[in-house]
């Protein structure tokens, strides 16, 4: 389902109680389907309320009302017989968003034109598109990697520029998928085709990493130096390998596209991947679910001189009221007495023939 046109849902409603002993009958369920590895995020307290990182996992955002009551419900001493039910109850509305976390144990990130794409196409079955321009990948593409009878799955996550952690060239939707995964691998470009040297561009993704999130920045990386095949690129190996050489991080040369020392960066990936816990999921927050009708009421007069009374009791009552019933009604005004609201529109000024507004409804006040 594509939720960009669609955004709005409503379950099935609930029946309204009837004659005949006959509770109403509850609304269907509404289920809503995403893709795994999408969060559900409550828009109103930004807390994570559902984290849907497994198939067929099932979570509930909001409970339907319950059904109207029978007739039965409302019987008494002198109204043995009452010829009106309750109507179904409404239930709460609840606005959240859902963002889609790719779900990959490993993200292959880089500066743009490093050749993520064709990596991720030389180690597995991927058909991604490629070619010799920025942003070529412009949503992330996955792929299988299997070798020693074990698998893993790989995210090419399209390319970080300079200010992505900003926003900066689709950054934060770029940045957000390599959040669930397990480690990254880093492709730096070796052959200066960008004119900056690989040991800058390894420094500036990593800065731009660790300005979005620290977590992010402090995910296991292998770094693998790419187009070792061009001519320069045995210039911009050495810086680079002098200046990780010092933090004890290893470069592994690459050609992706001639598939060249492919097989040591392999081995590198699935030791240290082995060793590493399963992809994270994200802290579930307990959904508080708020009552239906606040409690109490209030009064006071509009500037077009009707008397208004609101509030969750008010709503409440007129929910439970069928106006083209006189039981009903009959029921209905003595309601207004027991609860208070005509002693409250007494206090407020209200008088023999004011106008008395209650939600939509709106009548004469009568002593």
């Amino acid at each position: 389902m594509d939720y960009k046109y669609k955004r709005h849902f409503r379950a099935e409603r609930g029946e309204d109680g009837k004659t005949g002993l006959s509770t109403g009958k509850n609304g269907a369920d509404l289920f809503i389907k995403v893709p795994v590895g999408t969060i559900v995020r409550d828009v109103l307290t930004g807390l994570i309320v559902a984290d849907m990182s497994t198939p067929d996992k099932q979570k509930r955002l909001l409970k339907g009302g319950a059904g109207g009551k029978g007739n039965a419900r409302f019987a008494t001493p002198t109204r043995q017989t009452p010829r009106f039910a309750q109507s179904g109850k409404r239930t709460l509305e609840r606005e959240v968003e859902l963002e889609l976390k790719l779900l990959a144990d490993i993200g292959i990130i880089g500066m743009p034109n490093a050749g993520k794409s064709t990596l991720l196409a030389a180690l597995t079955s991927a058909k991604p598109k490629i070619a010799s321009y920025h942003f070529t990948t412009l949503t992330p593409n996955l792929g299988v990697l299997e070798r020693y009878s074990s698998r893993f799955v790989l995210a090419d996550i399209p390319g970080l520029i300079e200010g992505a952690s900003r926003g900066a060239g689709l950054g934060h939707e770029f940045l957000r998928h390599i959040e669930r995964t397990r480690m990254l691998i880093h492709v730096v470009d070796a052959s200066f085709e960008e004119e900056r040297s690989p040991l800058i561009a390894y420094t500036l993704l990593n800065e731009e990493l660790k300005a979005y999130s620290e977590k992010l920045a402090s995910l296991p990386q292998i770094v693998a130096a790419n187009k070792m095949d061009m001519p320069r690129a045995a210039e911009g190996i050495r810086e680079l390998k002098e200046a990780l050489f010092a933090k004890g991080v290893q470069v592994y040369e690459i050609s992706a596209a001639m598939h060249k020392g492919l097989e040591p960066l392999v081995k590198a990936v699935f030791e240290l991947c082995l060793t590493l816990p399963p992809v994270p999921e994200f802290d579930e927050e307990a959904l508080v679910e708020a009552p239906l009708y606040s409690e109490g009421f209030e009064v006071y007069k509009d500037e077009d001189g009707a008397f208004v009374a609101s509030g969750g009791e008010v709503e409440r009552l007129l929910d439970e009221t069928d106006p083209n019933d006189e039981q009903s009604m009959r029921r209905f005004q003595q309601l207004l007495k027991s609860t208070g609201i005509i002693d409250a529109l007494k206090g407020a000024g209200a008088v023999e023939g004011s106008l008395v507004r209650l939600g939509e409804w709106e009548f004469d006040f009568i002593e």
